[in-house]
């Protein structure tokens, strides 16, 4: 499997990088110290409160603060799986239509802990625990929500839920085209994925590829405990059936959030980093290795500009467009295979909409299409690491 793996490079990109006989040093998310960012509060009447970030050149993640100064700003911190439960919760406490259906979902409160405690809170019904059965739980929540409840899907793990492929994709994506505008189908399917530590190949999978050609289906991920909670508060009120794509190491990640209530757009990216020399667009734990590289890439003298494209389909042009008209060079950086991927897709709409405006080709670097390994060494060679990110940029702004 190592000469394999060595045989494709560290992972799959559109352009050479750099010399891939080097071993490249791990990365964890674990190991960041915890993100911060200073922000304001903007109020909209359609989307809610929502945060437009404050980015601070050369710096890219700031130091837990002392509890005397932290205590000091408003808002409360949490991490991001108790962002989600904490979305999770006020929506029930407005809605009685929600309510959540999955394996362990109830008493155990959900295999990482989301919906810990609904259950003595809301009850056995509104908080339903399954029988290992993801086909049938998912289209009990599709039927649900065809008679006026508004379900929410955990799958244990992304994985499984490809047993209820034919559920999400002839039943949930295409029910209300195919009734003829009679029935709303307004379910929310969530839970952890992505490439994890060594758990395995068919508990590593990236499955945006899988559903992103399903009409009639939105897909946003999320990548901090803000956008977490607000990105959770608007699938649940979407009548559109949404998949939210949570990654499996991004559940401890901290970050202070409003007190008050907010809720995000759907099919708006966000704008992470300004910048003025290359596009780089990513999402979900990508994130955090595109801002490690970034700090690398500043230190350099390069001025990146970093988006989390957040909505998977659709994608954001608008804002998408906005900055490759001002850079001129995109970089794509994502966990998802290459063959098929977002990636490929993203391209694909850029050049479609945007090519007058590129300087270079679009690169894009993806993991290797590959089953993900169990040894944590190989496992990494399978991922884009952020020295990759930093000779992309290189060679794009040459």
């Amino acid at each position: 499997m190592a000469a394999l793996l060595q045989s494709f490079g560290v992972a799959s990109a559109s352009v050479a990088s750099s010399d891939h006989s080097i071993k490249l040093p791990a990365f964890s998310v674990h190991s960041l110290p915890v993100i911060r960012s200073e922000a304001r509060l903007i109020s909209s009447p359609i989307l809610g409160t929502r945060k437009t970030g404050k980015v601070t050149t050369r710096a890219v993640a700031a130091k837990a603060e002392n509890p005397a100064s932290a205590a000091s700003k408003p808002g409360h911190e949490l991490l991001l799986f108790e962002a989600l439960r904490e979305g999770l919760e006020e929506e029930m406490d407005r809605d009685p239509r929600v309510c959540v259906m999955g394996e362990d979902v109830g008493h155990y409160g959900g295999s990482y802990k989301v919906t810990k405690g609904l259950a003595e809170k809301y009850g056995d019904l509104r908080v339903l625990d399954t029988p290992i059965a993801e086909n049938s739980f998912t289209g009990m929540a599709i039927g649900a929500a065809m008679t006026g409840l508004r379900p929410i899907v955990e799958g244990m793990n992304m994985g499984f839920l490809l047993l209820a492929f034919n559920q999400i994709s002839d039943n949930c994506g295409m029910l209300h085209y195919t009734s003829g505008g009679q029935f709303t189908i307004p379910t929310v399917i969530r839970g952890p994925g992505g490439v994890g530590r060594q758990l395995g190949a068919e508990h590593s999978q990236r499955l945006e590829s899988y559903f992103q050609s399903i009409p009639g289906i939105q897909m946003v991920a999320c990548s901090t405990p803000y956008n977490a909670k607000g990105l959770m508060k608007a699938a649940i009120r979407s009548e559109n059936p949404v998949v939210l794509f949570e990654h499996v190491l991004l559940y401890n990640l901290k970050e202070r959030i409003p007190d008050e209530e907010y809720v995000l757009s759907l099919e708006e990216a966000e704008m992470v980093r300004p910048g003025e020399h290359v596009t780089i667009l990513t999402y979900s734990r990508m994130r955090y290795h595109v801002m490690q590289a970034a700090k690398t890439l500043v230190n350099k003298g390069y001025d990146p500009e970093v988006i989390d494209i957040r909505s998977l389909k659709p994608f954001d042009l608008y804002t998408i467009g906005n900055s490759v008209k001002k850079t001129h060079r995109v970089l794509i950086v994502e966990e998802c295979m290459r063959t098929g991927g977002i990636g490929a897709s993203l391209t694909a709409a850029i050049n479609e909409n945007f090519h007058d405006f590129l300087d270079a080709p679009i690169v894009c670097l993806s993991s290797q299409d590959v089953p993900t390994p169990y040894a944590g060494t190989l496992e990494e060679w399978t991922v884009v690491q952020p020295a990759q990110i930093v000779a992309a940029v290189e060679q794009l702004c040459q």
